[in-house]
C-alpha cells in the first residue's frame, strides 16, 4: 500500500508541476521577478505538502513559530536539519517570508522544476569554485536579505539519514555575520516518514521546532555554527528519541567547542 501511495503522490507532483512551470514562465516573460513569481512557486511547494496529508498520511506540526522575526523587512539566514526532501518543500510553504535557497547549478537543468527556480531570486552556485561560491553566496544572500528576503541553507550540506549527524559548516554563519542578520536554527525529522534517498514513504507526522533567533554582531562563525550545531542535535534527540537510543551521548558544551566545524563547504544547497 505504502508504495502504490507513494506512486501516486510522485505522479501527483509530475504533472502538477508543468501548470506552475508555465506559470512561472509566462510572468517572467511579461516581465514579473520577485514576489509575484515566488507566490507562484510557493503555491505548488504548499500544494505538494498538503497533497502528502491525503496521499501518504504525512502532516506536519509546528513548535516555535512564535520565534519567528515580525519585521517584514529584516533579513535573517534559516539553518536547518536535512534529512530528506520534504524540508525543501515544506520550509517556503510555513515561512512567512520569501525565501532564497543556496543550490547547486546543476538543478537548473532539472526539467520544469530546475526551469521554475531558475527564475526565482535563488542563489546557484558552481561547486567547483569554492572560493568564487562563497563570493556569490555573501554578495547575492546580503542583496536578499537587505529587502527582506530569508536566506535558507543546510549546514550538513547535504542529507543524512535518520538518527545520524553530519559535519556542520560555517558557510551559513558567515554570511549571516557580514549581512549583520539573525541564524534560525531548525530541527526537522523528516527522515521518520520520508527517508533520505527513498522513494516509498511513511505515514507519520514530521516535527518542526524552530529555535529563537541568534543574534550575530561580535560573533565568530565557528562558534556561532557550533551552537547552532548544539541547539539543533539536541533538539532532534528531543523530538526523535528512537532515532538517537544507540547514538553517543552529546558532547559537552566545552568539548564540542574544541572541535571546529568544518570549513566553508557549500557542495549542495538542498
Amino acid at each position: 500500500m505504502a508504495l502504490i501511495r507513494s506512486i501516486i503522490h510522485m505522479l501527483w507532483m509530475a504533472i502538477t508541476v508543468v501548470p506552475y512551470t508555465l506559470a512561472i514562465l509566462l510572468a517572467s516573460l511579461v516581465g514579473l521577478r520577485g514576489a509575484p513569481v515566488y507566490r507562484i512557486a510557493r503555491a505548488w511547494l504548499a500544494l505538494s505538502v498538503n497533497s502528502a496529508r491525503p496521499l501518504l498520511g504525512i502532516h506536519y506540526r509546528i513548535t516555535g513559530a512564535e520565534y519567528l522575526p515580525k519585521d517584514a523587512q529584516g533579513g535573517a539566514v534559516l539553518l536547518v536539519k536535512h534529512q530528506s526532501t520534504y524540508e525543501t518543500f515544506l520550509m517556503p510553504a510555513i515561512m512567512p517570508r520569501p525565501l532564497a535557497y543556496v543550490f547547486k547549478k546543476e538543478l537548473l537543468y532539472v526539467p520544469f522544476f530546475g526551469w521554475s527556480i531558475g527564475r526565482l531570486d535563488m542563489i546557484h552556485i558552481d561547486r567547483s569554485a569554492r572560493a568564487r561560491a562563497f563570493h556569490k553566496v555573501v554578495q547575492q544572500g546580503k542583496a536578499l536579505l537587505a529587502k527582506g528576503t530569508w536566506v535558507i541553507m543546510f549546514p550538513e550540506g547535504t542529507r543524512v539519514e535518520r538518527g545520524e549527524k553530519g559535519q556542520y559548516k560555517n558557510g551559513g554563519t558567515r554570511l549571516a555575520i557580514d549581512a549583520g542578520a539573525p541564524v534560525i536554527p531548525v530541527a526537522v525529522t523528516s527522515a521518520k516518514v520520508w527517508p533520505r534517498k527513498a522513494f516509498i514513504k511513511r505515514p507519520g507526522v514530521v516535527d518542526v521546532s524552530i529555535g529563537q533567533p541568534i543574534p550575530t554582531a561580535g560573533r565568530q562563525a565557528d562558534e556561532l555554527m557550533r551552537e547552532v550545531e548544539a541547539w539543533i542535535e539536541a533538539e532532534m534527540r528531543r523530538l526523535d528519541p528512537d532515532a538517537y537510543r544507540d547514538a553517543p551521548e552529546l558532547a559537552s558544551t566545552p568539548d564540542a567547542a574544541a572541535q571546529p566545524p568544518a570549513p566553508t563547504d557549500l557542495s549542495d544547497g538542498l
